[in-house]
Formats: structure tokens, C-alpha cells, sequence
């Protein structure tokens, strides 16, 4: 049973995390990894390197969309490519994301995060309202 008062809610805090997250991960690659570390590792991993400008500045213009809530259920659906990248690219390094070279529980569960987004949508205080895919009312027969 979905709490029609409180749902918005639940779906703004989901929207803010993963919005969040997405700054969050785009800043660890401009600042700390550097542009040209993030270049080397997409190389080291079998990926061009001319995707880290493209992935560094979907993160973070994409978090801000998610953030606010511009359109964020498109942005996470537009989003569930890159995650499920770095869940392929983690993979072999096993469960664990303080593995070595990470695991791919941390990916799975944001690609999970992204698409409950674009099933519930961006609840309270979005900039652009967006109605849930799923109703919460049953269908009349």
C-alpha cells in the first residue's frame, strides 16, 4: 500500500541522494582522479578514452537536473546507461565495492535507484512536475 500523503516525499529523497551521488561521483573524477587519470583508467578498462569528458559532464549536469527535478525521471532513464557501464566494468572485481578496483554492489544498487526515479518520479519540490508511472489508485473496471 502506497501513503499518497508521504509518497512525494520518499520520492524527494530519492531524487536528492541520487542527484547527490551524481555530483558527487562527477567531482571525485574532475578533482581527484583528474580528467586525464579518468582518461587512463576508461583506457586501462577497454573503454576510449575520449568517453570521460562525455561521462564526467553527464554526472554532474545530470545530478543538478536530478537534484532540482528538470525533468529528472528522463535524466535518471538517459543516466541507466553510464551506471550500468561501471556495473559491467566492476563486475569482475566481486561484490565487495572496497574490492580491488571496486565491486559491482554500488552500481547495481544506483542503476536500481535510477529506475525506481523514473518508475515514481520526481516527487515534492521539482522544478518540472512529473506524474508517477504507476498509480497508486487501482483501475476502475
Amino acid at each position: 500500500m502506497i501513503d499518497n500523503r508521504l509518497a512525494p516525499y520518499g520520492a524527494l529523497g530519492l531524487r536528492v541522494s541520487l542527484g547527490l551521488m551524481f555530483i558527487a561521483h562527477a567531482y571525485l573524477k574532475l578533482v581527484i582522479f583528474t580528467p586525464a587519470g579518468f582518461t587512463g583508467f576508461l583506457g586501462q578498462v577497454g573503454l576510449p578514452g575520449f568517453l570521460a569528458w562525455p561521462i564526467m559532464l553527464a554526472e554532474l549536469l545530470g545530478g543538478l537536473a536530478i537534484l532540482i527535478g528538470f525533468h529528472g525521471r528522463l535524466v535518471s532513464a538517459a543516466l541507466l546507461p553510464v551506471l550500468l557501464g561501471a556495473l559491467a566494468i566492476h563486475a569482475p572485481n566481486g561484490w565487495v565495492f572496497n574490492a580491488p578496483n571496486g565491486g559491482w554492489e554500488y552500481p547495481a544498487f544506483l542503476a536500481i535507484t535510477a529506475l525506481a526515479h523514473v518508475l515514481i518520479g520526481d516527487g515534492a519540490l521539482a522544478v518540472t512536475g512529473s506524474r508517477p508511472a504507476i498509480s497508486a489508485k487501482p483501475a476502475l473496471a
